[in-house]
């Protein structure tokens, strides 16, 4: 359930024919209810999408029950990150267990998946969900590294950021006549722009695109992490996150919220939510409501639009 004029139409379609499964294609019957009438028409058991469309359909099975069982055992997602809390609540309200796949269009575009390995399964569920809602280890024929500021491989401690770098086979070598950027790395990997970290498993979880970091008084600030807890908050559907220049700071966290229908929360309140897994520093400086987040094509959050919006005056 994702853009075949994109990327993805790399991925899952191989990947089917492959497998020598059906492939159904929605087009631009893209609405909650229509997708779940279509899963259960077609016995649908594996599909993929981004968060925006599962969000739906969560929200869509919630207010009107199917009868009978899903035919849905789980569905990918990518794009952008999917909260913990929405993966959780998916698996123990409808059994419908969720993976998360990163990739690019540089890389043709999947390099990890979330699916669990042999010594994972005898972890708790809560663990395994934690697992599920990183990006994933590298697919066979791929790798992938965690690079630091100062040139040095970043350890696979779950907690030293960097930049990944990734190479393999079908990675880009470069951009069609535009040999001016430089893409790779003296040794031959592809700066991917995105950062995070990698745990000992080699489990990589992205904290954010280096431009959409927000830099405050000298610490960085991971505008995807405020977004996922955002989202994990009863009242709020979804959440985007970007920084706004600030005379003493430098740059503070701006919170673009949408709420669930006849549900508001206010700043303070957020914040107090927020405070349980962030420090105070961290926490938005200002809250906007928007009846929706501006997307790209793909359908991943626009935070060009936003920026542009926000230097505009209209993010008010």
């Amino acid at each position: 359930i994702c853009p075949m004029f994109h990327v993805m139409a790399w991925g899952f379609p191989y990947m089917c024919l492959l497998a020598g499964a059906d492939t159904i294609m929605p087009s631009k019957h893209l609405q909650p209810a229509s997708l779940i009438d279509m899963m259960q028409k077609e016995k649908i058991t594996l599909a993929n999408g981004v968060p925006t469309i599962w969000m739906g359909i969560y929200e869509e099975l919630k207010r009107n029950p199917i009868k009978g069982n899903l035919s849905l055992k789980e569905f990918m997602v990518g794009g952008s990150a999917f909260p913990a809390g929405l993966i959780r609540r998916f698996e123990e309200d409808f059994g419908i267990a969720c993976f998360h796949g990163w990739g690019m269009t540089e890389t043709s575009p999947v390099v990890t998946v979330s699916r669990l390995q042999s010594h994972h399964h005898i972890m708790n569920d809560g663990d395994k969900i934690r697992i599920r809602a990183k990006q994933g280890i590298e697919m066979p024929g791929v790798e992938i590294r965690v690079m630091q500021e100062d040139g040095t491989i970043a350890k696979k401690d779950g907690k030293t950021f960097g930049e990944f770098e990734v190479r393999g086979h079908w990675i880009i070598s470069g951009y069609y006549k535009m040999e001016n950027i430089n893409s790779h790395s003296k040794d031959g990997w592809f700066k991917t722009g995105d950062v995070g970290t990698m745990d000992e498993y080699g489990y990589m979880e992205l904290t954010d695109r280096t431009k959409d970091l927000v830099k405050s008084g000298g610490e960085w600030i991971s505008s995807v992490a405020l977004e996922t807890t955002l989202m994990n908050h009863p009242h709020i559907a979804e959440a985007a996150v970007i920084a706004i220049p600030d005379e003493k700071w430098v740059e503070r966290p701006l919170a673009c919220v949408v709420f669930k229908e006849d549900k508001t929360v206010s700043g303070n309140e957020l914040n107090e939510f927020l405070l349980g897994h962030f420090a105070k520093y961290q926490l938005p400086k200002r809250y906007v409501t928007l009846k929706e987040i501006p997307r790209t094509g793909v359908g991943k959050f626009d935070k060009k639009k936003m920026r542009s919006l926000y230097a505009e005056g209209k993010l008010v």
